[in-house]
């Protein structure tokens, strides 16, 4: 069950945003007093490593991301769900981050792949694209 943290209407208008090309990726974040999921930040940056340098080392972060490749020589693309959990989070927000991850999860519609991710090696390029490529027939 989740939290019951609720998703901030903004969370769903972006994601549309996102889903129709707009944006390339969202990251999400609790609200100061851990009331409510809000968008923290969206960009139209198309590089990995700036997606990447936007969670930060030692909190919890949740983020979509619309990844693009290539297989077969045809482009492809997949909506990844990231939850972000880093290690040297503190023990209270990584609490509250895996309670209400799947309120938030459910209220994405579209989102194809999903990574949990509690180090740089389970984020980095060439694992996200090893999984694009496994799961596109």
């Amino acid at each position: 069950m989740a939290s019951g943290v609720p998703v901030s209407p903004d969370v769903i208008t972006q994601f549309k945003d996102l889903k129709g090309r707009k944006l390339k990726y969202i990251i999400f974040n609790l609200n100061p007093t851990n009331t409510e999921i809000i968008v923290e930040k969206t960009s139209t940056v198309k590089d990995y490593d700036e997606f990447l340098k936007d969670l930060p080392e030692q909190e919890c972060r949740w983020a979509v991301y619309d990844f693009e490749f290539e297989k077969d020589g045809a482009p492809r693309n997949k909506i990844f769900f990231f939850s972000w959990s880093p290690d040297t989070a503190k023990m209270k927000p990584k609490m509250v981050f895996a309670s209400s991850r799947e309120g938030l999860r459910r209220t994405l519609d579209g989102v194809q792949l999903e990574i949990q991710g509690t180090d740089a090696t389970e984020v980095e390029y060439s694992a996200i694209f090893t999984k694009a490529q496994s799961s596109t027939r």
